[in-house]
């Protein structure tokens, strides 16, 4: 089963509320920078959960300690790699980078540290974000003469808007969770203790929907968004006519006559 998975090495998973699946950053040492090991455990379950996500209708993405939820790239690991060695885990993060935006059941962040550079834009690539108060967020690749690779330069723009996002990335200076809340990039700021749970009490009102319902609808609102507005309809409308005949709307409209809670089986 999916919630039975063990054996990763950077992160740990634990199936909550029957259907909300808590996966953690655990290199608390490091930071939870992403080094090549993390990069492998979370496309192997990236892609274990798009293949087969079983009981799982929603992911929550946590860090292991509520200092920092990622540091980004683990620099350490980094230092004197040739060029190709570089390309090479570049290439591994991107492909997970991707394999994460296009799972089919929805992701929350829940940032309950600070979040620089590859862990921003690990956040960024969530459907939404819960973040805690005591959170800073900065890309401060350009101070180390690169610059966001992994969905940076264009997930915060497309979140924020263009000027105000240039002015993050060019400079690389931190910013808050209440800035990042009155810029509308963040859902909900918590107290830094209860961000986790704020995202559970979100995650399991969404696993309580209609599965099939909610990955048609994360799939309309990524897709058509990137479409002008006729064609974005359009592909809505395939989305809502594959859900005609479906097991749950059946049972959803005929729980809604009977007055009681919809029982829905992902069929």
């Amino acid at each position: 089963m999916v919630f039975e998975l063990t054996g990763y090495e950077t992160i740990t998973t634990e199936l909550r509320h029957e259907h909300v699946l808590v996966v953690t950053l655990n290199r608390p040492s490091a930071g939870n920078s992403l080094n090549t090991q993390m990069g492998h455990d979370l496309l192997d379950l990236w892609n274990r959960l798009t293949a087969d996500a079983g009981p799982v209708r929603c992911v929550i993405l946590t860090g292991a300690q509520e200092k920092i939820f990622c540091a980004g790239g683990d620099l350490k690991e980094r230092n004197g790699m040739t060029r190709e060695q570089w390309q090479k885990q570049h290439e591994l993060f991107e492909r997970m980078y991707w394999t994460l935006v296009d799972l089919p059941v929805p992701v929350i962040a829940a940032v309950n540290g600070h979040a620089y550079g590859g862990g921003f834009e690990m956040a960024l690539s969530c459907d939404f974000i819960y973040v805690g108060s005591h959170v800073r967020f900065a890309l401060p690749e350009v101070g180390l003469g690169i610059m966001p690779g992994a969905g940076g330069t264009q997930n915060l723009p497309r979140a924020i808007g263009e000027r105000r996002a240039k002015e993050i990335l060019m400079t690389g200076k931190p910013f808050t969770a209440e800035q990042a809340l009155e810029w509308d990039l963040v859902n909900k700021v918590c107290e830094p203790a209860a961000v986790l749970d704020a995202a559970l009490e979100t995650a399991t009102v969404i696993a309580g929907n209609a599965p099939l319902s909610v990955k048609q609808i994360k799939k309309s609102v990524r897709y058509g968004s990137q479409m002008e507005l006729r064609t974005a309809y359009r592909f809505e409308v395939e989305a809502y006519n594959h859900l005609v005949e479906t097991e749950d709307r059946y049972e959803g409209v005929l729980a809604f006559n009977e007055k009681r809670k919809p029982v829905f089986k992902g069929k």
